[in-house]
């Protein structure tokens, strides 16, 4: 005689799989001799934007909006643009307002790695701005070093400490081609 499907005993409640392990965020660094060389950087920060991730590109030398962290520019509803709070670009180290405007940056920028505010993080010219003394390179990687885990990070500039070099998944180095 065949049993109903009542007749059976209920099956043990299984639990679905779970996700083993959140996706590892990678630190890229993206150098060349010459500044401005980065869109790449930029097209796949609002790629990811309009794709639904979180994202903050702060541009460490890049004013002339005087902007600062209190004005962000929001894009796609996702990507947050910072620029330091100047009336010109950063062009050279001691110009007036530079080092406080960047620092003021830097910690608003710091503040988003920390609390895991965003998916992608974009640190423009951080080698130059580090390089002249703008920054300090110690808490610079003691930052990234406790990003969380899933976030990715690139950091851009014609100059790079070795100790952010030491610590990336992928550097790439842009050349220009010599015809």
């Amino acid at each position: 005689m065949r049993s109903s499907l009542a007749d059976r005993p209920p099956r043990p409640v299984t639990t679905p799989l779970r996700l083993l392990s959140e996706p590892e965020g990678l630190l890229q660094v993206h150098t060349a001799s010459f500044r401005g060389s980065c869109p790449s950087v930029f097209s796949q920060a609002l790629r990811s934007a309009g794709l639904g991730s979180r994202v903050l590109i702060s541009q460490f030398l890049r004013g002339g909006v005087d902007q600062g962290p209190q004005r962000p520019v929001q894009m796609c509803g996702r990507l947050t643009w910072l620029r330091p709070q100047l009336q010109s670009c950063v062009m050279a180290p001691g110009e007036t307002g530079a080092s406080e405007a960047v620092q003021a940056l830097w910690q608003e920028s710091r503040r988003w790695v920390l609390e895991g505010q965003a998916d992608l993080v974009v640190l423009d010219e951080l080698g130059l701005a580090l390089a002249h003394g703008l920054l300090d390179e110690a808490d610079v990687v003691a930052t990234l070093s406790q990003r969380p885990g899933r976030m990715d990070v690139i950091l851009t500039g014609p100059e790079m400490p070795l100790a952010l070099m030491a610590m990336a998944d992928q550097v790439t180095q842009l050349r220009r081609d010599r015809c």
